[in-house]
């Protein structure tokens, strides 16, 4: 594991093609919460960014955690390539930060369906497992 991302071609472009990402977090009880999204990463800030709304229940286990930010992986599969990104997430509603996750997720993905309890997940990137090639 590592705390600093590679910079490397194929790993940049595996982070830019349209693959979902399976994210976990922690319930109040420490099992794991397992959902797909839609995650973009920041690899110059190395941050990761996601737009969820506030009543989802990752946002409920992210705002449970203690200290600075919660415990989340983000983890994407295509065939033998994968990549787990390790970190810690903050739920962020205030509208610059809402703007640049949608900004992120519609450069990956596409434009999201209005939603007016939107919120971003600001991922700090502490740890990084992986086969990209």
């Amino acid at each position: 594991m590592t705390s600093t991302l590679p910079d490397s071609v194929d790993f940049r472009q595996f982070w830019t093609e349209r693959h979902l990402c399976t994210v976990t977090t922690l319930r109040a009880d420490g099992s794991p919460h397992v959902v797909p999204m839609g995650v973009a990463l920041d690899l110059e800030a190395q941050v990761a960014w996601a737009i969820t709304s506030a009543t989802s229940q990752k946002v409920r286990n992210l705002q449970s955690a203690s200290g600075p930010g919660a415990a989340i992986a983000v983890c994407q599969v295509d065939g033998a390539r994968w990549s787990t990104l390790e970190g810690r997430a903050v739920v962020r509603s205030d509208a610059a930060a809402v703007e640049e996750a949608v900004r992120r997720y519609t450069a990956r993905y596409r434009v999201p369906r209005p939603n007016a309890s939107r919120v971003a997940l600001r991922i700090e990137v502490t740890g990084l497992l992986g086969n990209v090639r």
